[in-house]
């Protein structure tokens, strides 16, 4: 009799699921299935709707996204936040950049100029010092509270993309360790299957090998994936941190390297270079110290319950001697490694110099005196760096003998525990706990010296994970030391900017401030005056270094400009003709005095035009309206046509035709002469339109009917126009004179106080500031012209004086005789 089968085809789990749903559908109500009908079709149609409106929003993004990154522009929130579109792959990405608020930068204040009394190492230093001459990067506690200061910069929140990545590393190096265990047991087990000559749980085991391996290398590959995410991340949150407080509108990014001078000239050094170091050690800190630290916890718990607690006594005894010895016997890599990045500063500043004024050392033929330059910056750089390689020399021998052999050693003596002194540790002969026992029985491998050799294996295998895992904590600490450096690197970087920022200048304790050095500023700055105005304001050139005393260039100066006069500064070249725009434009400190000018620098306020005119980089219309960019220019309601009238004003009209449009981009400073770039510092003046301008030698490349022509249409759209030059002739389009460098008239006067030995100070050259075509400067005139025909009246007699005194040093005497020495015949 046929017997029925009971085998039944298996259904799919998803069918099986749908048909159960169906079941529980027909047995409600029907009030309830067409709410549930309902929903359904809402769902769909929503879901529908939703994806059609994602893929618009998606196409019109990438459309908008390529025509803003054509011309360079980008979108502004409501919030500040910057929208701006990057090229990836064959479309391009949205980056939204949030800056950093104003809170955020007062809250971390305190920690980069005002730091625990134990982190700074130093008593009675002023915050301006942060951090302390004598502060040398190294594992101390000074590094702890830089590392955890820039810490709080790179993960600002525990919710943070930062917070995620570092989760989900953790989360793999978790899985990484649990994998190094299953393969420390696999690895018995293989073993102990080909000495009892169990073929088939020999070739089982093989397959577990290659199917935990396969999982094994892609947890790896995650890591490491993961740990250039955490970098990344890291960079780019100290990157926009420090251009949002080195671009700030307190001018720092000028301050920084003309008046403060605490990190030198090469701070692109520090952003492009020590940045990307210490976020790629940093990030790498969490592997390498998190990862081994867990497998030492975990792999000594496994040796102490498979060898007994004498093991794990010799375990950390061992850990506490090594790492004691490789502490004393370590080079300072913290204080050599900054030092190499300052070089490397160094090095890169003569590239930058030589790349920024290749054309005039092309005209003086300078190429062999730079390249000596060169060759000394390379040669100190790589001296230094050979130093720091016969020290890592000799470190490496001592660590990795101490590492890879001594601790091999060790963990045999460790393994042999079982096998010599059986008291001492774990009972070795018992069968492994994580084998079941019927498993033995039944594959007959209940041989004593089978499970030895088992036991050995998985010990072996656990001691040298142990020693990898220490190995790799024992050369962490000479990553630390390096970590120590970069930290120290990037954290006077910031601390220089918060210094900048803040102001904070102070002298010593129990010490009074240097005349005229940072910390003696006492004027007053007025913003929101209708006209520039300075009151007893004296004109001070800042020193290389924050605390050392400024050079005055004048007496103090008073005088007023309201809307309308326009002026003319003249004087002598050092005079401090310069110095008035710096100081009214707010990149010099007020020392004394009063400084008065309007609110806004740009469009109803003031604007200078730099001795050197600046083209940046991106479109012809960039040119035009900087530093506006294309957003700026929409929403002020100005268009192309109006940048065409511009250009026009100032004769370039030419341009957009001549170069290919407004959206075309090229390096601006080689494509316009010298001529055309002055007169495109003009066309910027024209678009922004402010009340006042100060001009710094503004036309020096520009023929004299241009020249004219920018002054009357600067003057016609009510622009007061201040000049800053030394030629007398465009005193036709100003009202007043501001002259500097005036010396005293009275000649024997001044003769008798060159003369004089007594004079313990000097006297600043004076000013004068008069309205010109008066009758008193026809009457000054008139007097410097009767000293000059007075002068050249009196030609004569000083060229007889030189002759005799040329006859009186040829005449030769001879000591002890009455008699002149005749000349050789």
């Amino acid at each position: 009799m046929a017997v029925q089968s009971t085998l039944r085809n298996p259904q799919h789990p998803l069918r099986l699921a749908l048909s159960q749903l169906v079941h529980r559908f027909r047995g409600q109500s029907r009030g309830k299935q067409l709410a549930a009908t309902v929903l359904l079709a809402f769902a769909i149609i929503s879901s529908a709707y939703g994806g059609k409106t994602w893929l618009k929003r998606r196409s019109e993004d990438k459309a908008q996204g390529r025509r803003l990154l054509r011309r360079n522009s980008g979108l502004r929130g409501k919030d500040g936040s910057r929208t701006v579109f990057v090229p990836y792959r064959n479309s391009t990405a949205k980056v939204v950049i949030h800056p950093t608020k104003p809170t955020s930068f007062d809250a971390h204040r305190r920690l980069f100029l005002n730091p625990p009394r134990a982190a700074r190492l130093a008593e009675g230093q002023p915050a301006s010092q942060v951090p302390p001459p004598n502060t040398k990067p190294g594992l101390n506690i000074a590094f702890l509270h830089q590392f955890l200061s820039l810490l709080s910069i790179m993960i600002p929140r525990w919710n943070s993309k930062e917070s995620g990545l570092l989760l989900s590393q953790g989360v793999f190096l978790l899985l990484r360790t649990y994998l190094s265990l299953v393969v420390t047991r696999l690895d018995g087990e293989i073993v102990r299957d080909l000495v009892a000559g169990n073929g088939r749980g020999f070739l089982w085991g093989i397959v577990k090998w290659c199917g935990i391996g396969g999982f094994a290398s892609y947890t790896n590959a995650a890591i490491k994936f993961l740990q250039s995410k955490v970098a990344i991340a890291f960079r780019t949150r100290l990157t926009r941190y420090i251009h949002d407080l080195y671009l700030h509108d307190n001018l720092n990014y000028y301050k920084i390297l003309n008046l403060d001078g605490g990190i030198g000239q090469g701070i692109d050094q520090f952003i492009c270079n020590d940045l990307t170091l210490f976020t790629n050690s940093a990030a790498s800190l969490y592997s390498s110290i998190g990862k081994p630290l867990v497998d030492l916890c975990v792999f000594n718990y496994q040796l102490f319950r498979s060898l007994g607690p004498l093991a794990l006594t010799g375990l950390l005894a061992n850990y506490i001697v090594t790492a004691t010895a490789l502490r004393r016997l370590s080079p300072p890599f913290g204080k050599l490694t900054a030092v190499e990045g300052r070089r490397e500063g160094d090095f890169r500043l003569l590239h930058s110099r030589l790349i920024a004024n290749a054309e005039e050392v092309a005209f003086y033929g300078g190429a062999d005196i730079e390249k000596v330059f060169l060759d000394a910056g390379f040669k100190d750089l790589t001296s230094w760096v050979e130093g720091i390689y016969r020290l890592k020399i000799r470190y490496n021998m001592i660590e990795d003998f101490v590492i890879k052999y001594s601790w091999s050693a060790f963990g045999y003596l460790i393994t042999s525990l079982p096998v010599f002194l059986p008291d001492w540790s774990a009972p070795a002969n018992t069968p492994d706990p994580a084998i079941p026992s019927d498993a033995l029985l039944s594959e007959g491998c209940l041989n004593p010296q089978h499970i030895r050799m088992q036991s050995f294996i998985t010990n072996k295998r656990l001691m040298l994970s142990l020693a990898d895992a220490g190995g790799r904590m024992m050369y962490s600490l000479k990553d630390l030391s390096e970590l120590a450096g970069y930290t120290s690197r990037v954290y006077s970087l910031i601390s220089t900017l918060h210094r900048v920022h803040a102001g904070a200048y102070s002298p010593p304790r129990h010490t009074h401030p240097e005349p005229f050095s940072l910390a003696d500023v006492h004027g007053t700055v007025q913003k929101g005056y209708d006209g520039i105005r300075l009151e007893n304001c004296p004109l001070v050139a800042p020193a290389a270094l924050y605390h050392l005393p400024g050079a005055p260039l004048t007496e103090p100066l008073t005088f007023t400009l309201p809307a309308g006069a326009h002026t003319l500064i003249s004087g002598p070249n050092g005079s401090g003709k310069s110095s008035i725009a710096r100081v009214v434009a707010g990149l010099w400190p007020t020392y004394r005095g009063l400084v008065s000018r309007p609110r806004n620098m740009g469009a109803d306020g003031i604007m200078v035009l730099p001795q050197r005119p600046y083209l940046s980089i991106g479109t012809l219309r960039d040119q035009v309206i900087y530093p506006h960019s294309e957003i700026d220019m929409r929403e002020s309601g100005r268009s192309d046509r109006d940048l065409k009238s511009v250009l026009e004003a100032v004769r370039l009209g030419y341009l957009p035709d001549r170069e290919g449009g407004w959206d075309t981009c090229k390096e601006w400073k080689d494509v316009l002469s010298g001529g055309e770039k002055q007169r495109m510092a003009f066309a910027r003046l024209l678009y922004h339109e402010p009340r006042f301008a100060v001009i710094d030698e503004g036309t020096s490349a520009v023929s004299s009917d241009v020249e004219g022509l920018l002054y009357e249409t600067c003057q016609a759209r009510g622009i007061t126009v201040v000049v800053v030059s030394t030629r007398v002739s465009l005193k036709r389009y100003c009202e007043w004179n501001l002259a500097l460098g005036l010396e005293e008239e009275d000649e024997e006067e001044r003769e008798r106080e060159y003369d004089s030995e007594e004079d313990e100070e000097e006297q600043l050259p004076g000013w004068s500031f008069e309205r010109i075509g008066t009758e008193e400067e026809r009457v000054g005139v008139e007097r410097e012209v009767q000293a000059l025909r007075e002068k050249l009246a009196n030609v004569e007699g000083w060229r007889r004086r030189k002759e005799e005194i040329e006859n009186e040093l040829g005449r030769v005497w001879v000591a002890g005789e009455d008699e002149e020495l005749q000349a050789p015949a």
